[in-house]
Formats: C-alpha cells, sequence, structure tokens
C-alpha cells in the first residue's frame, strides 16, 4: 500500500523554521530600575507570562541604582520566586546613568539578543513576542518599537520615555564601543550611529502609556545633560 505525503505550504514550513530558531535563542532582558517597587512585580510577572506563552528562553536582569525605595529587596524575592536562572538582581551603589546601567546588564547576559525596556510599564511586555517575531521575519539586526506607525498609540507618554528595542547581541557590543552618549540621549546616538553602520533595522507600532507607580528616572539636570548630548551627537555625525 503506498504511504500517503501530505503537503506542507512554504508559509507553515517557514512558520515551524522560525518556531525552532526561537527555542535555540535566547533573550536577555535589561531592566534598569530606581525606585520602581511597585512597577517591578508586574513588569517582571508580565514579562515572565509573555515569554512562558510564546515558549521563549529567557532572562531579566534587573539593574537597580541604590534605589532608596526598597526596589532592591523586592528584586532580590523575585529571584528567589522564579529563580535565578531567570532573574538576576545586579545592582549598582548609585544612580551612574542609563547608558552604563546597560553596559553594566550586558556583562551579565547570556542570551544572544538583548532587549531594553523600562521597568516603569511605558511599554507593554506583550508586544515583546512581536519583536521577536519581526526580527526573525526580516533578520534584522535591530528591532525598535514606534508608536509613529501602524497602529502604535500614545497615552499619557511625554518626550522623556524611552523606546523599547530589540538587538542582536554582537550588534548591541559593537555599538556601545561607538557611543559616547552615557544619559537618555544614549538610545537616540545607538540609532544613529547603527544607522552609520548600515545595521538593518525593523519597526513594531506600540502603545505607550505613562509609568504606573513610582519615580521617574529622568530628573532636571537629566534634561538638560539630554539636551546637551543632543546637540553634541548632531555635531559629531
Amino acid at each position: 500500500m503506498a504511504s500517503l505525503e501530505v503537503s506542507r505550504s512554504p508559509l507553515s514550513s517557514r512558520r515551524e523554521l522560525e518556531v525552532r530558531s526561537t527555542r535555540q535563542d535566547k533573550y536577555s532582558v535589561l531592566l534598569p530600575t530606581y525606585n520602581e517597587r511597585e512597577n517591578l512585580p508586574l513588569i517582571v510577572w508580565l514579562l515572565v507570562k509573555s515569554f512562558s506563552e510564546s515558549g521563549i528562553n529567557y532572562e531579566i536582569i534587573i539593574i537597580d541604582d541604590g534605589s532608596p525605595d526598597g526596589t532592591k529587596d523586592v528584586a532580590e524575592q523575585l529571584e528567589k520566586i522564579y529563580g535565578s536562572d531567570r532573574i538576576l538582581l545586579r545592582p549598582r551603589e548609585k544612580k551612574l546613568g542609563l547608558g552604563t546601567a546597560y553596559i553594566h546588564g550586558m556583562k551579565h547576559a547570556t542570551g544572544n539578543y538583548i532587549i531594553i525596556m523600562d521597568a516603569d510599564l511605558s511599554h507593554h511586555p506583550k508586544f515583546v513576542p512581536e519583536f521577536i517575531r519581526k526580527q526573525k521575519e526580516g533578520n534584522f539586526d535591530i528591532v525598535s518599537g514606534t508608536r509613529y506607525k501602524g497602529n502604535g498609540g500614545v497615552y499619557g507618554w511625554d518626550l522623556k520615555r524611552k523606546i523599547i528595542r530589540l538587538y542582536r547581541k554582537e550588534v548591541l557590543e559593537k555599538l556601545i564601543e561607538k557611543c559616547v552618549s552615557k544619559g537618555y540621549v544614549f538610545q537616540m546616538e545607538m540609532i544613529v550611529r547603527a544607522r552609520q553602520l548600515n545595521y538593518t533595522i525593523g519597526e513594531v507600532p506600540i502603545s505607550f502609556v505613562d509609568r504606573v507607580y513610582g519615580e521617574s528616572k529622568l530628573g532636571g539636570n537629566e534634561i538638560v545633560s539630554f539636551l546637551r548630548g543632543l546637540l553634541t551627537l548632531f555635531a559629531t555625525t
């Protein structure tokens, strides 16, 4: 009796390859925190839920800059709850700038992809699997969230908010070597340098919301530094 062969569509085959590839990859989320004790348990729970439901291998690296509100204590409890293989607390003694927080987190990342986002819930973790799918579809070096495309929206969001991004780890390492900014302008400089180096960038439309609890990591002096950094960036690129 002749065996029956079931033909598969090219789309089905491609999706199976993407699923297998995603399972082989590991995604390291860098979460810089300062006074985020209320937000941190929620953002971690949402990230864990999103990754687990999508079958994605992950780790979440919390970089706390000496928060006086006890954020570090909360992070230690989360590390115990979810396991130190999933939640890694890598604190610093004081606020040293957003750019250096990412550099510090990178030293401890074991994933081959890096996701950087805020702990204040201005970016919902439900969008993370979309970033991963987008990267696989176009084989992009970087995937950035944008509120200016597709169905992206903004709710109580202002210009101080930064953008969620996904990077190939080796690309982020090279960009960090090129960047001179240390504060909030760091992320903007990263994209400018990425375009100069001809890295490919995909975009995903996402909605932004203002922080739920806690304190912004962007103070008055940092706003001045941000503007100065922009002037320097435009003058040197």
